[in-house]
């Protein structure tokens, strides 16, 4: 997939496009020193992780106002939807506890031209936000109990989950199930047919 394919199969605003192209030129940049997505998925990148990483956008609730993406690594899909959500005016804070990425993450953004972008470099464990977020995202950072648990500190009574998880899916919710109560939706992926974008509410722990 190249870059126009993605601009034609998601049809984003030209603004959101040229952001994603600063994005992209930065996140080249860095990898020549650095690795921050793995090199063989280097080439086909715009699928790989732009595209992964947009195809989140679609399923947000339009009037959705703060969203934090944590574990945020190399921006997806953290930075991605904040250049998909701007138009809205929505907030996007990154939870990235390596320096070197928030470097990066702070690099990037200002490359993009952000003015609402928060970048927190802390373990999501210790982070205390001052705010509930309408969503919570992440991208192959945990399995999914450990992910609710990171989730659950930081989520108000309303927050939405947004996860893209892979093939073992079905797995981790029931091991998730033992210590969440949840509604979930199960999204297919656009890019991988094994995976699966799960959306979920209502997260409580299970009382034992």
């Amino acid at each position: 997939m190249t870059p126009e394919d993605f601009l034609g199969v998601t049809n984003v605003p030209r603004e959101t496009f040229d952001r994603l192209l600063e994005f992209d030129r930065v996140l080249i940049d860095w990898s020549e020193r650095h690795n921050l997505i793995a090199r063989s998925t280097i080439k086909d990148r715009w699928h790989r992780h732009f595209f992964d990483s947009a195809q989140l956008a679609p399923l947000l609730p339009d009037n959705v106002k703060t969203l934090v993406d944590i574990g945020s690594g190399a921006g997806f899909p953290g930075l991605v939807l904040a250049a998909m959500l701007a138009p809205k005016g929505a907030e996007v804070t990154l939870i990235e506890s390596t320096q070197k990425k928030c470097a990066f993450l702070r690099e990037a953004g200002a490359a993009m031209g952000f003015d609402n972008l928060k970048v927190v470099p802390e373990r999501i464990e210790s982070v205390r936000l001052g705010f509930k977020p309408d969503i919570i995202t992440a991208r192959a950072l945990a399995r999914l109990d450990k992910l609710l648990g990171y989730g659950a500190g930081i989520q108000g009574k309303n927050t939405r989950y947004f996860l893209l998880k892979g093939q073992d899916v079905e797995g981790e919710l029931t091991e998730a199930a033992k210590s969440w109560h949840m509604d979930v939706v199960k999204h297919p992926s656009r890019t991988d047919p094994r995976a699966v974008i799960l959306e979920i509410g209502n997260l409580a722990r299970v009382r034992k």
